[in-house]
């Protein structure tokens, strides 16, 4: 029962599971297609990127992973796991801590997993570590029609001197418990509003495109916004359009059914925290033998007040 990286000889594995694959990053899933696609195993033969699959074999089936991370970034994804249909398997735990330490080897303090709350894997990430930190709800904005009250020009995309304002949104929105593992943007990537309220992260793919809305509750006219932002767009070429929801922000959840996007299965936003090996530790400065402190010594004033 050995689990090593997977290589050529393993794509009649491959093969055999590609329809039964479960994903665990609905982003990538949805904007760039099936992990074990044609477009997806050409990821892994890029040496400059964090993208690892290991295969587990056993006596009667074979188990299969993968994991991702970004560079710069202080966590990881998992990105799937198969076959879908033996997410039971006793096994299935060891492969995902042998993941789990793949992402160490790249410096992340994180390793998150996003899976529908009945899912039977639910139980192997709880096994292998992993706690409930959030959830989400993805919605399918791709029927949403334009408006009169929005306008394309409120949007504009994001740039250095937008970082501030995008990170004081963050700040202000997501809880502080959760912040250090949905850390604040550091590069300038989406789209913020012209009143510097509202701001959209943004994932391309050749499938689809994701958005990930902050905007404050107090905000009016959200529903205007949002319209606008869909229609800002650039280069959308008909591609269906999607936004991620987290439970700290449930309140957009009644203005998206109202606009007529489709919900799809709520999920649990699980996390696996990792302790990080210091490679260049130095001891503490230690007082040397032969020199002698003097404790300090204080004593009572008296005074004749």
């Amino acid at each position: 029962m050995t689990i090593r990286p997977l290589d050529l000889l393993d794509l009649p594995t491959i093969a055999r599971y590609r329809n039964d694959v479960l994903t665990l990053d609905s982003t990538r899933a949805l904007t760039r297609g099936h992990p074990l696609g044609a477009m997806g195993l050409l990821a892994y033969v890029n040496p400059a990127r964090h993208l690892y699959a290991a295969v587990k074999n056993n006596d009667e089936v074979t188990l299969l992973g993968g994991i991702i991370h970004t560079r710069g970034d202080t966590f990881a994804k998992l990105l799937y796991l198969a076959p879908s249909f033996n997410l039971n398997d006793p096994n299935l735990p060891e492969l995902i801590e042998h993941l789990s330490a793949q992402a160490g080897e790249w410096q992340a303090f994180h390793v998150i997993a996003e899976v529908d709350e009945t899912s039977d894997v639910f139980m192997a990430l709880r096994r292998s570590g992993f706690a409930v930190y959030a959830w989400q709800r993805v919605w399918d904005a791709s029927a949403i029609e334009k408006t009169e009250s929005g306008s394309n020009k409120e949007w504009m995309r994001v740039q250095s001197l937008n970082l501030p304002a995008v990170q004081s949104l963050h700040y202000q929105i997501v809880p502080q418990l959760l912040q250090p593992v949905d850390p604040a943007p550091k590069r300038p990537n989406g789209f913020i509003h012209s009143d510097g309220r509202s701001f959209a992260n943004v994932n391309y793919g050749v499938y689809g495109v994701m958005l990930t809305p902050l905007i404050l509750p107090d905000e009016s006219d959200v529903s205007g916004k949002i319209v606008s932002l869909i229609e800002s767009l650039p280069d959308r070429r008909r591609r269906p359009v999607y936004l991620t929801v987290r439970s700290y922000q449930a309140w957009l959840e009644p203005v998206l059914e109202d606009l007529g996007a489709k919900a799809l299965p709520r999920q649990a936003v699980m996390v696996k925290h990792l302790a990080r090996f210091v490679k260049d530790a130095k001891p503490a400065r230690v007082v040397p033998s032969s020199v002698r402190v003097q404790p300090t010594q204080m004593s009572r004033m008296d005074s004749d007040e």
